[in-house]
Formats: C-alpha cells, structure tokens, sequence
C-alpha cells in the first residue's frame, strides 16, 4: 500500500479519531454494566446532576463539547481551511471569477444543503418518536449522540456518505456544510428536558446560525472558483490524503 504523507492537521485529526473512539467505547461500557447511571444524569432538572461538589465524567464532557463550539464562534487563526474559509482573512479573491457560475454554484449547495438537512430530521425523527413512546430512553439518545461524536471524525477522515451522495463536494475545505457538525452530533440531545442537553444543542444551533449568515452574506468564500485558499495548488490541511487512496 502507498504510503500517506501526513500533515500537522491530518495528524491532529487521526490524535482526535482515536480520542473520540476512547470516548465512544468508555461511554459503551458504561451503557452496557451501568446504564443507570447515565439515565439518573440525563434525566436531572434540578441539580445538572452535580450535588455537594460531586462533579462527573459526564460534566467534564459537557465543558469539553462547549469549548469545541466556542472555538468554532471564534476559530483561532492555526485552524482548518474547512472552517476558516468564512472568515474575511482567509479569502483570497480570483481575479475577474465568474459571478454567472457562482450564483449557480450557490444555488446548487444550498439545493442539496437542503436535501441532508431534511434526512438529517426525518432520520432523527425517528429516535424522537421512539423516545416519546418510551421505546428508547434517555441513555440511548446519549449514546447516539456519541455515535455522532465519533463519525463526524470519520466522515473527514475516511468516509463521508454526505459528501459522496448529496453534496458531491471534492474535500472537507471545500465542504458548503463542514460546520453543521455540531448541529448534527447534538440534535438527539433536543429530546431531552434537561439543562445538560438542551444546552449542547441550543449552542450548536447558534455555531449553525452563524455559518449560513456568513455563507449568505459572502458565498463568494465558500467557492474555489472565487477564492484561491480553497484550491488544492493552495490547501495546508490535506486532510483528504486518506479518502483519495481508500477510494483508489
């Protein structure tokens, strides 16, 4: 097999692969011999399940899952060209583009946008409707949620079924929906009446608020036809290095 030529980025991304599998599998097994005790957390409204300074794994997650949508607000300048292409300093404009063919390009992402955001509800639907009629329970909805957690890694890496079908966008930096990650690894958390959950999805729905004002307002960043960064000849991530051979 070809060997694959790593990046500082790529890197990083496989350390935070393994370190959201460890979470999955911890998470698992705590699920299979402990369920309880994630159904007491998921289902504490008074307390956010901490009393008399008896602070959980759990806790420590939710500060870990809100410092990650915190530095997607405000991205730091050594970031992924996935996520920083909105932002004004990371666009560099092609002379004389074709606004003709980025108007069509817009309305071509913000079709198929359209297409996974609507699967992405219907399929959530589902777990919503067997939590109402107590098929599943809040446990459950938190696993899935961590099951997220570890395919949005996945999906960068090796395999990204929305990419593939709907989007049909060449990489991850040139992703139209890279930072609905959040939204998307939060939504089961929607279901569940309590601070810990609501919280991480109200705050992912903000992250999703602010990509698609700024998609809006300048989708001319969002396009390699518009915007030098986002062209191979350009990109530092090469985060697509394992997909490109796995599809070879």
């Amino acid at each position: 097999m070809k060997k694959i030529e790593t990046t500082p980025l790529l890197t990083t991304y496989l350390i935070k692969l393994l370190i959201r599998l460890t979470v999955f599998v911890s998470f698992l097994i705590v699920y299979i011999f402990h369920k309880d005790i994630l159904i007491k957390f998921m289902t504490d409204r008074s307390g956010f399940g901490i009393t008399e300074y008896n602070i959980s794994p759990l806790h420590i997650l939710w500060a870990v899952f809100m410092v990650m949508m915190f530095i997607h607000l405000f991205p730091p300048k050594l970031f992924t060209m996935a996520l920083k292409k909105g932002e004004s300093g990371s666009y560099i404009e092609v002379k004389g583009y074709d606004k003709k063919a980025l108007s069509v390009f817009i309305k071509q992402q913000n079709k198929r946008a359209l297409i996974v955001m609507i699967l992405w509800v219907l399929f959530n639907s589902v777990f919503a409707v067997l939590y109402r009629k107590q098929l599943i329970d809040s446990a459950d909805l938190l696993m899935l949620t961590v099951f997220y957690f570890l395919c949005d890694y996945i999906c960068i890496i090796f395999y990204c079924p929305f990419q593939n079908y709907i989007m049909k966008n060449k990489c991850c930096v040139n992703c139209r929906i890279y930072d609905w990650g959040h939204f998307m690894m939060f939504t089961p958390m929607l279901f569940v009446k309590n601070f810990f959950c609501r919280s991480l999805f109200f705050m992912s729905l903000i992250v999703l608020i602010k990509w698609e004002i700024i998609y809006a307002a300048h989708p001319e960043r969002f396009w390699s036809g518009s915007n030098l960064k986002l062209r191979c000849s350009s990109c530092q991530d090469k985060t697509c290095r394992i997909k490109k051979l796995l599809q070879k």
